[in-house]
C-alpha cells in the first residue's frame, strides 16, 4: 500500500501582492482543496473571499516557527493544510522554514510549494522594466542575518553592477539601515542612479516613487516598500525605470542608456 495515500498534505501557498486578480489559479485551487488554512493575520485578511467556509488559524508577526510547526503537525495528522504566504513562498517567506522543520523531524508529509507573484516582480512591473538585466535581492532585516554580512553583500552587489532589490528596507526599529545601504552602494555607483520605491504594490494604498540614489534614504520608505536601485546603465524615461539588456549595443538601436537620463 502506498503510504502517501494515507498522509495529509501541506501546501505552502503564495498569494502575490494581495489583490485577488494577481493570485494564480493554482494558488486558488490549493486553498479551495485545503480543509484548514494557517497564516499571518495580515495576509489572511487580504483574501477573505477564499476563506469562506474554511477552518482558519491566524497568528501575528514573529510567530513564523509556530505557524510552520502547526501546519506540519496538521498535515501529519492527515489534514489537508494550506500555509498562506504573501508574495512567493520561496522568497523570504515560509517555504524554507517548512522544509527545515520537516527535515529536522524527518517528516514524511507530502509538501508542495505553490508559487506566487513575488514583491520584486509586482514592484518592477509598476516601475517599467528595471530588472531586465542581472539583479540581486538583499533584505535589510538583520533579525536573522548578521548586519556585517548584509553590508558585505550590498557592497559586492554594488561593485558587480547588479541592479539591487532591497526587501525590508526600513522599520520602526531599523531607521538607519537604508542610510547605510545608500552609503555602501554610492561607493560604487553614480549618485544620480535611478531608484524606484513601490509601497503596497497592487493594493488600494499603493504608492510609487522614482528618485535618485543620493535622495533614496530621504524618501518615504516602510516595511511594505520594496526599493529597486538601477545599475550603471539604468535610465529614467517619463515615469518609468528602464535597465537595458544590451540590444542597443548589439543592433545599433537609439537609447538614452545613461543613469539619470
Amino acid at each position: 500500500m502506498n503510504k502517501a495515500k494515507n498522509r495529509g498534505k501541506l501546501s505552502v501557498i503564495g498569494t502575490g501582492p494581495g489583490n485577488p486578480e494577481h493570485i494564480t489559479a493554482a494558488a486558488q485551487k490549493a486553498i479551495q482543496d485545503a480543509d484548514i488554512i494557517i497564516g499571518y493575520k495580515t495576509y489572511l485578511e487580504q483574501i477573505p473571499e477564499l476563506l469562506e467556509g474554511k477552518e482558519v488559524l491566524s497568528s501575528t508577526m514573529m510567530q513564523e516557527v509556530d505557524r510552520c510547526s502547526k501546519a506540519l503537525d496538521l498535515a501529519e495528522e492527515g489534514r489537508k493544510a494550506a500555509l498562506i504566504c504573501g508574495g512567493d513562498p520561496g522568497i523570504y517567506a515560509m517555504a524554507g522554514l517548512v522544509f527545515e522543520l520537516a527535515a529536522g523531524r524527518r517528516s514524511e508529509t507530502n509538501i508542495e510549494v505553490v508559487p506566487g507573484l513575488a514583491a520584486l516582480n509586482s514592484c518592477a512591473a509598476r516601475l517599467g522594466a528595471p530588472l531586465m538585466h542581472d539583479f540581486a535581492a538583499v533584505s535589510l532585516s538583520d533579525l536573522l542575518t548578521p548586519w556585517p554580512l548584509i553590508e558585505k553583500r550590498l557592497s559586492a552587489a554594488a561593485e558587480a553592477d547588479f541592479v539591487i532589490v532591497l526587501y525590508n528596507p526600513r522599520s520602526k526599529k531599523r531607521r538607519h539601515h537604508l542610510n547605510r545601504a545608500q552609503e555602501l552602494i554610492m561607493a560604487h555607483r553614480d549618485p544620480a542612479t535611478p531608484v524606484g520605491i513601490v509601497t503596497a504594490a497592487g493594493r488600494v494604498n499603493e504608492k510609487i516613487t522614482i528618485t535618485s540614489l543620493e535622495k533614496m534614504a530621504a524618501a518615504e520608505v516602510g516595511m511594505q516598500s520594496t526599493v529597486i536601485i538601477g545599475n550603471s546603465k539604468t535610465f529614467r524615461w517619463q515615469d518609468f525605470m528602464i535597465t537595458p539588456r544590451g540590444y542597443a549595443d548589439k543592433y545599433g538601436l537609439e537609447s538614452p542608456g545613461q543613469a539619470g537620463a
